[in-house]
């Protein structure tokens, strides 16, 4: 059928492989909120979130309801949120968010990707310092909108730092600012692709690109774990 036919294959069954393993991480987020703030997304900032970037990953609202559904079932009583800390390959160091029903498994899991990156996990708590907390939102611009006012919007609402990179606005403010930025861009009508609490490395450390090849594999090993939610790093 031609090379350009293998292609499109290939690039779609990357794209499904990863929509796999993404659906039920932003599946297992949505139930985990649902169960610690009610099922009401109204009333529940952290389901209202985890709503949000479902959307922006565009996973079908069936599956969305369907989590929030399972929160009030057993399966959703065992979820902890628990994160990992750890020294990788050339000293890269991360910060590993996870969500789970079994500590104990995962704990196991996520000490082997480091043990067998040549890494290993420091004791919780080590990193803290070492990352800022921050809440960011991700969102298109518009012909229509206008940085500069944008920015005088929301500095009141607590935003820090805002930029725009490839059609894309980035705003960024203090993980205990997250509500009301929150809040004020549903005022002004912009819906956002993404909104998370990150964690932003204060010092980012430049890798060559044969330690990145090693920093990578360690990273994927990590992020494809059924129970890791986030991971952040301080690569610049």
């Amino acid at each position: 059928m031609g090379r350009a036919f293998e292609y499109r294959r290939a690039a779609k069954e990357k794209r499904w492989d990863k929509m796999s393993k993404l659906f039920p991480k932003l599946a297992k987020a949505i139930t985990v909120a649902a169960k610690e703030g009610g099922t009401d997304p109204e009333m529940n900032a952290k389901l209202r979130t985890a709503i949000q970037n479902a959307k922006g990953q565009n996973m079908p609202k069936d599956n969305i309801e369907s989590a929030i559904k399972r929160a009030d079932g057993k399966d959703a009583e065992a979820y902890v949120e628990v994160n990992y800390e750890g020294k990788g390959p050339h000293g890269v160091l991360v910060f590993v968010e996870c969500a789970t029903d079994n500590t104990t498994r995962t704990v196991a899991n996520v000490k082997s990707y480091f043990n067998k990156a040549g890494g290993s996990l420091v004791p919780s708590g080590s990193l803290e310092f070492m990352f800022s907390r921050n809440a960011v939102f991700e969102f298109e611009k518009t012909a229509e909108m206008d940085i500069e006012e944008l920015e005088l919007e929301l500095i009141d609402a607590g935003m820090e730092e805002i930029e725009e990179k490839d059609g894309v606005v980035y705003v960024y403010g203090d993980y205990t600012h997250f509500g009301t930025l929150s809040k004020a861009l549903e005022d002004m009508g912009i819906e956002a692709n993404k909104s998370s609490l990150q964690r932003i490395p204060n010092s980012p450390v430049e890798f060559s690109e044969e330690q990145m090849e090693d920093i990578e594999k360690m990273l994927d090993k990590i992020e494809d774990d059924d129970d890791v939610q986030a991971v952040y790093t301080n690569i610049a």
